[in-house]
This record gives structure tokens, C-alpha cells and sequence, in this order.
């Protein structure tokens, strides 16, 4: 009845395991006993998990992304400490098996139930602000993304206390990640992870395209569309182009060990290779997926804080729109050794190396904008500062690897996983830390300390520094990555250096949650009082701090790129009060998003265990949820005159008391 599931899939032996179980019940509990004692169960039912406002869901990515920081940094401390005491007589002190469980977990839940949700938590929260829009194009298929994602993050969760997870690196390249060398449920936790929150992302990138290409305010051409949707539109085409492949790729896998496909076995015609290729069609552009977004908020931090327009903005546009299409064509050079042979090898070396063209054209366009401004030093504006040494520095490495003869050397060392980290945190990660404090007072109605931003910031940049220059001499000296255990004493201090590092990150981290949990304590202290609490310049700053439920009473006219700063710069009112308010139209809050990523969880975990009744309940709970769903004539309402005024009114007096007190 249930499949291969038996108590013996619950990992007693472990201790780290199941202390971690025990502190992760415990909190649990918590949290449950404190929303049950405030009796929150229903306002969190009806203002949140059923919401379909793009800003509270963008809310609810962040959130998950940032819970989900957490466990891919313990997995990190683990790895860093572990390799640290396992060399000569030293053993570590985590197994073999589970070593290689915690780096896959690791790369996984770093790139997407991490970097991803703070994408699109972001793109949620800012990008139908900027563009005028009173929500998403598809509200209901914006709740149904998030919840798709949060079931692909509660699988690979139960992964650590309900079987295992893969040991095959968050590439899972066969025939290692095929069933004759990996027959337990660890392949099938990362199959359908990945599955559940690729779907999701896949129909948010749907989403925002239409969201951004139909449902702009009136005057707002593309090119007149602020950089941050820019890079938010040329980021959704990417994930329309290479998520498909991702989707295709573990079906195909999916395929090979349920059912003996070959597909990706030397046997029977198969061939492990075309996993490599497609699944690289997926995972170079997913790069630069999470990095352009990060781009697009280093163009808004710089432009507010030098007090000045972006430089060259239609040469960050074209350079944005280049990297998207460069981006299809790199995928090879990640198996330059794997015997293409030269032309092949020439040719993706040869487009990796132009693709770092239209990133210097960026580089030397945020330059320029600082160029003769008035800077204004805060935590944003040194994430950017840190972002554009750091992320050079990782680009001229990229540079390096570019060369497949370089790459002969430096394949498969610590030298790529420095390169890797280093445009990912030192890109990614910065911006979007920058991107969640600058527009937290947009989402809260109040700001962040700057103090702890700023000390957060250090110890990100201070401590990736140790954790990750250490990894490039480790490469240059050949030690390659996975390794749960070494012999070469050189290596040992350059080692026990990435520990510090890591320590120092895991501090910064702490400093981010100090600093949201004393800004809320201090938030009447530091209320948005003027609705643009940066001098903000593009149109998400004309509303109020937090926006009402249907962002604009009236769609304002945006037909300049900086259309806020423009109408304050010259005195006029961008949305000035009309005489009379008129019907808005908007989505009902729905749980049936809720509903369909229960029962897709339920078809996922069913086809771990192989629990054959229960996928079936849940493959067709699912479709018959959705089909009722779309037979439901009651998914909108009107917003009426009278609400309208009193929500606009009691706005304004906020505002003005905020003023009195200040």
C-alpha cells in the first residue's frame, strides 16, 4: 500500500539528522502554538496563502527564499568544516553518503528554491508597479506559480528526514543518476523537485511576458520601460527558452528509471552525452536568468543614489537583449574535455568570450553614471560598489575558462567553483539584497536599518573573499571538487581559510535577519513619509508606500523613462486626485492555486515511493481542481467609488499624520 515507504526510510542512525528533525519540529510547533494563540490561522488564510496580489506573493517568495538561504548555508558550513578536519588520518565527520547528499542539496536548493524565488519575488513585488498595472496579467496563475514552487521546496525538505537525496551533484549526470547507480528515492526526491518548481517557474515567465508586453501604462513605449523590467522581460524569455528543456531532460531521465528507457544509457541506442547537452541548454542561460534581474537593480541603485539618469540607457537595453540571445549559445564550453572535438570547442569558446562584451558595456555604464555624481554611501550603493570589483573579478575567470585549453587544466576543479560563486554572490546575491532593501519600504511602508544592512554587507563581501580566493589556488593545484577527503598538505591552509569565510557569511546572513527584525521594531521610526523614501525616479514610487490593493486609483501616463522623477523634477502631479473615482476591476483571492499544488505534492512524493493509488489521486485531484477552477464564473469583482475614496483618504491621512509626527 505505501510503496517502498517503511519506517526503515527514517534515518535514526544519523545523529545530525535527526537533531536537526528535532529543532525544525520544535520550531514548527512554535510557530504553530504563536499563530494559534494570536488567532492569525484566519487572517493568514484569507490575506495571504490565498491571496492573489502580485505583491504579497512576491512577499511570500522572498520569505521562503530566505528560509531556504538558511538550509543551503548549513549545508555549506557542513561541506567547509567537514573538508577541513577530513585530510591525512582525519576522517571528518560525516559520511560518505551523506557528504554527497548535503553538496547536491547544496547546488540545488542554492540555484533554485533560493536564487529563483528572489527573482521572482522581486519581479512580483516591483515590476506591475513600474509598468502601471493594477496586478499581473494571469492573477490566479501567479498564486498557482508560487504554490508549484513551494511544493517543489517541501519535497526536496522531506528529503532530509524521509529516505535520502541524490549523490550524484546538482548536475546528476547518467549514468550515475540512472536506477543501476542510483536505485534508491534520492534521484527521484531531485527529479520531481525539480519538476514542481520548474513548472511553476516556467508559468510565471509566461506570466510577466504578457504582464510587460500588453498591460503597460498609456505612454509607456519599451523604450521608455525602466531598465529593472527590461532585464525582467529578457529574463522571462529566457525561461520560456530553456526551462522546456529542463522540463523535457528529467522526463526523459524520469523515463530511463521507472520504465527502462534508454534514453541516456550506452545501451539500446542511448547516449549520456545528450543529457549533458540539453541539460546545459537549461543550465547556461539559468545563469544568466539569475543574474540580469540582479542587474536591473544595481541600474536603479545607482541612478537614485548618484542623483543622475542611467548613462547609456539604450546601450544597457541592447547589451541586455544581447546577453539574453549569447546566452543559447555557450552551453558547450561546460564539456569542453569531453571530446567534441576542435571546431566545436573553437566556436563556444570563441561566443563565451563575446558574451563578456555587452556585460563590460554594463560595467562601464553604471561607472559612468556614478561618474561626477553625488553618491550617496548606504548599504545599496556598496553592494553595488562590491558587485562591480568582485563580479569583474569572476567575469575575467569566466574569461579564462573560455579557453578550452584552459579549461583542459581547470575542468572539474575548485578553481570553477570559485568562478561559479564568485558571479554568484558576488552578482546575484549582492543585488538581490540590494533590490530587497531598496524597495522594502515600497512592499512595508517602512525602511531598513542601514547599519546592520551595511555590516551584512562586509561580512558577504570579507568573508566570500576567504571562502572562495582560497578555491582558486586549490584548483591551480588540482584539487578537484566533491572531494570528502585529501592527502596533499599543502592544501590544508588554504582550506581552513574557506572555513573562516564561511563562518564570516553565515554572520552576514545573521546581520540580514537582525536587521528586519529591528527595522519592524523600529518601524515607526523610519515610516515612508513622502512615498518615495530614495528619490526614487521610475513609476513605482507615484503610489503610496505600501501600495493599496489595486496599486493606482487612477493609471497614471508614463511617457518619459523616468516618469516620476520627470513630473516632480517640473512640479507636476502624476496622479492627481480625480473629482470622482471610478469602478476597478480585480481578481478574487483564490485557494484553488493552494488546492492543485496539494495534490501535484501528493502526485510527486506518491511517485517517489512508488505509492501507484495515491499518484493517481493526486494526478487527477489536480487536473479535476484546475478544471473547476476554470469553470468558475466568480474570479473577479468591482471595486466600488465609495472604497476607493476611503482607502485613498485614509491614506493621505496616514501621510499626514507621519509628517505631524516627524
Amino acid at each position: 500500500m505505501f510503496g517502498k515507504l517503511t519506517l526503515d526510510a527514517i534515518p535514526y542512525h544519523e545523529p545530525i539528522i535527526m537533531i536537526t528533525l528535532a529543532m525544525v519540529a520544535l520550531g514548527g510547533l512554535a510557530l504553530f502554538a504563536a499563530v494559534t494563540y494570536f488567532k492569525k490561522w484566519g487572517y493568514l488564510w484569507s490575506e495571504w496563502l490565498t491571496s492573489v496580489d502580485h505583491k504579497k506573493i512576491g512577499v511570500m517568495y522572498i520569505l521562503v527564499a530566505l528560509v531556504m538561504l538558511v538550509r543551503g548555508f548549513a549545508d555549506a558550513i557542513m561541506m567547509r568544516t567537514h573538508l577541513a578536519m577530513a585530510h591525512g588520518d582525519g576522517q571528518g565527520y560525516l559520511p560518505p553518503e551523506h557528504y554527497d547528499q548535503i553538496f547536491t542539496a547544496h547546488g540545488i536548493i542554492m540555484l533554485i528554491f533560493v536564487a529563483m524565488p528572489l527573482v521572482t519575488g522581486l519581479m512580483n513585488i516591483v515590476v506591475p508597479l513600474q509598468i502601471g498595472a493594477r496586478d499581473v496579467a494571469f492573477p490566479y496563475l501567479n498564486s498557482l506559480s508560487f504554490w508549484l514552487f513551494v511544493g517543489g521546496a517541501l519535497l526536496i525538505n522531506l528529503s532530509l528526514g524521509l529516505g535520502e537525496f541524490a549523490k550524484t551533484g546538482w548536475v546528476a549526470y547518467p549514468p550515475l543518476s540512472g536506477i543501476q547507480y542510483s536505485p534508491g528515492v534520492g534521484m527521484d526526491y531531485y527529479i520531481w523537485s525539480m519538476q514542481l518548481s520548474g513548472l511553476g517557474t516556467t508559468l510565471t515567465g509566461v506570466n510577466f511576458i504578457a504582464t510587460i508586453l500588453k498591460m503597460r501604462a498609456p505612454g509607456m513605449s519599451l523604450m521608455k520601460m525602466p531598465i529593472f523590467t527590461w532585464t525582467i522581460l529578457v529574463t522571462c524569455v529566457l525561461i520560456c527558452g530553456a526551462f522546456p528543456p529542463l522540463t523535457a531532460t528529467l522526463a526523459m531521465l524520469s523515463l530511463d528509471r521507472y520504465l527502462d528507457f534508454h534514453f541516456f544509457t550506452n545501451e539500446l541506442g542511448g547516449n549520456p552525452m545528450m543529457y549533458a547537452n540539453l541539460f546545459w541548454i537549461w543550465g547556461h542561460p539559468e545563469v544568466y536568468i539569475l543574474i540580469l534581474p540582479a542587474f536591473g537593480v544595481f541600474s536603479e541603485v545607482v541612478a537614485t543614489f548618484s542623483r543622475k539618469t542611467l548613462f547609456g540607457y539604450a546601450s544597457m537595453v541592447w547589451a541586455t537583449a544581447a546577453i539574453g540571445v549569447l546566452s543559447f549559445v555557450v552551453w558547450l564550453h561546460h564539456f569542453f574535455t569531453m571530446g567534441s572535438g576542435a571546431s566545436v570547442n573553437a566556436f563556444f569558446g570563441i561566443m563565451t568570450s563575446i558574451i563578456a562584451i555587452p556585460t563590460g558595456v554594463k560595467i562601464f555604464t553604471w561607472l559612468f553614471t556614478i561618474f561626477r555624481g553625488r553618491l550617496q554611501l548606504n548599504a545599496m550603493t556598496w553592494m553595488t560598489l562590491g558587485f562591480l570589483v568582485t563580479f569583474s573579478i569572476g567575469g575575467m575567470t569566466g574569461v579564462l575558462m573560455a579557453v578550452p585549453a584552459a579549461d583542459f587544466v581547470l575542468h572539474n576543479s575548485l578553481f570553477l567553483i570559485a568562478h561559479f560563486h564568485n558571479v554568484i554572490i558576488g552578482g546575484a546575491v549582492f543585488g538581490y539584497l540590494a533590490g530587497i532593501i531598496y524597495w522594502f519600504p515600497k512592499a512595508f511602508g517602512f525602511k531598513l536599518l542601514d547599519r546592520f544592512g551595511r555590516y551584512s554587507f562586509w561580512c558577504w563581501l570579507i568573508g566570500f573573499y576567504f571562502a572562495f580566493m582560497p578555491l582558486y589556488v586549490l584548483g591551480f593545484m588540482g584539487m578537484t571538487r566533491r572531494l570528502n577527503h585529501f592527502d596533499n598538505p599543502a592544501w590544508v591552509p588554504w582550506v581552513q581559510v574557506a572555513v573562516v569565510g564561511a563562518v564570516l557569511i553565515g554572520i552576514g546572513i545573521v546581520f540580514t535577519v537582525v536587521q528586519f527584525v529591528t527595522s519592524y521594531i523600529k518601524r515607526k521610526e523610519n515610516v515612508d513619509v513622502s512615498g518615495d523614501p530614495w528619490d526614487g525616479r521610475t513609476l513605482e514610487w507615484a503610489t503610496s508606500s505600501p501600495p493599496p490593493f489595486y496599486n493606482f486609483a487612477v493609471i497614471p501616463t508614463a511617457d518619459k523613462i523616468d516618469a516620476f522623477y520627470e513630473a516632480k523634477k517640473n512640479g507636476v502631479e502624476l496622479m492627481p486626485a480625480p473629482e470622482h473615482y471610478e469602478p476597478i476591476h480585480m481578481p478574487k483571492n483564490t485557494g484553488n492555486g493552494l488546492v492543485v499544488s496539494a495534490f501535484v505534492i501528493a502526485f510527486g512524493f506518491a511517485m517517489i515511493w512508488h505509492i501507484w493509488w495515491l499518484a493517481i489521486v493526486g494526478l487527477v485531484g489536480a487536473v479535476v481542481s484546475f478544471i473547476v477552477r476554470s469553470y468558475d464564473e466568480d474570479i473577479d469583482y468591482y471595486v466600488q467609488p465609495e472604497e476607493i475614496a476611503r482607502i485613498e483618504q485614509a491614506h493621505h491621512q496616514t501621510k499626514a499624520n507621519a509628517v505631524v509626527q516627524a
